[in-house]
C-alpha cells in the first residue's frame, strides 16, 4: 500500500475512531464523550487529525490538512461544551452537530483513500474523481443530515423534559 509508519499509525487510529463512533451511535444515539466510546472517539480523532497533518505527497498546506485543523476545532469545541456547559440545554445540540460533523469529514479521506488502494493492486476506485466515490459520500451526506436532525429532535425533547 506504500504507507509509512506515521501512515500506518494514522490509519489504525483513525479505524478506532470511526469505529469507536458508531458503536457510540448505535448504543447513545449521538457520540457521547461522556462514555468510553465518545473518549475513544474524540482523543483517537484528535491523534488521527494531527498525526494527518504530517502525512502528504504534496508540499504544503493541502486540503487534506485543512480538514484535519477543522475537525480539531469541531471536536475540541464539542469538547469545551461537554465539560464546561453541563446540563440539558442548547450546548447539547451544538455539541452532538459537531461530533457528527466531524465523523462526516473523517469519512471522506477514509473512503476516498480506502477505495483507491483497496483491493492492493486492482482498486475499487481510480482516483478521487471516481463516481464510485461521490456516490458513496453522497449516502453518507444523505445519512448525517438524517442523523443530525433525529439527534436535533431527540436533544430537544430531553431539553424539554428537563
Amino acid at each position: 500500500m506504500g504507507l509509512s509508519y506515521l501512515g500506518i499509525f494514522h490509519t489504525i487510529i483513525g479505524v478506532v475512531a470511526i469505529v469507536a463512533a458508531i458503536i457510540s451511535i448505535i448504543k447513545s444515539s449521538k457520540i457521547d464523550l461522556g462514555k468510553v466510546t465518545g473518549k475513544i472517539y474524540f482523543y483517537c480523532t484528535l491523534i488521527t487529525s494531527l498525526t494527518a497533518l504530517g502525512l502528504s505527497s504534496i508540499r504544503g498546506i493541502n486540503p487534506g490538512h485543512i480538514l484535519a485543523i477543522l475537525i480539531v476545532a469541531l471536536i475540541s469545541v464539542a469538547f469545551f461544551l461537554d465539560k464546561k456547559k453541563q446540563g440539558n440545554n442548547r450546548s447539547r445540540l451544538v455539541e452532538n452537530f459537531f461530533l457528527s460533523f466531524s465523523l462526516f469529514l473523517s469519512l471522506i479521506p477514509t473512503v476516498n483513500e480506502t477505495l483507491t488502494r483497496v483491493p492492493l493492486g486492482d482498486p475499487i476506485a481510480q482516483g478521487p474523481t471516481d463516481p464510485l466515490i461521490s456516490k458513496i459520500l453522497l449516502i453518507l451526506f444523505i445519512l448525517f443530515i438524517i442523523g443530525s436532525v433525529l439527534q436535533y429532535r431527540r436533544q430537544k425533547s430531553i431539553n424539554k423534559a428537563k
